[in-house]
């Protein structure tokens, strides 16, 4: 079986998996790293959203073939260690608004959040509506309010 290397929070982790097994698979099937959560499988509702080198990725979509030794993957399980704190700024805001419902997409919307952030900081502003627009992850109970809210308090903790 093929040997596939990546860093994983932190962490350069192998395994030994197929070539077209899914990430999302290697990550809560073989590594356990159980946030990113499986919705749909086909790149639609990114509930599984986590960052590759720092931008949102779907790991439903994307083959761990595709990975190379350096590419970095940040689930909400790492996403703390990457400002030195015990939560993201954008977690706590998730908890200051009360945003979680049944809380099933959170780790993906926040992760969406904030490589959106990210993004809009490298264009040279801030978050705006129109940004927040082009975040399209699903929300079953439909806290939609409260997460557009939540991501521009997180933002300004940014």
């Amino acid at each position: 079986m093929p040997q596939h290397t990546f860093i994983l929070n932190g962490k350069t982790v192998t395994v030994d998996v197929d070539d077209d097994v899914r990430v999302l698979w290697v990550l809560r099937d073989v590594l356990g790293v159980t946030g990113p959560k499986y919705g749909c499988g086909i790149n639609v509702c990114k509930a599984c959203t986590s960052h590759i080198n720092g931008k949102a990725f779907n790991p439903c979509s994307v083959r761990v073939a595709d990975l190379t030794p350096t590419d970095e993957v940040t689930t909400i399980e790492g996403l703390p260690a990457t400002v030195g704190k015990d939560l993201h700024p954008m977690q706590q805001a998730w908890l200051d608004r009360d945003v979680a419902q049944c809380g099933y997409c959170q780790p993906g919307q926040i992760m969406a959040a904030v490589a959106k952030v990210h993004q809009a900081r490298a264009e040279g502003h801030e978050i705006t509506d129109a940004d927040l627009d082009e975040i399209r992850n699903v929300c079953r109970c439909g806290t939609y309010v409260r997460i557009r809210e939540a991501i521009k308090e997180g933002a300004a903790g940014m």
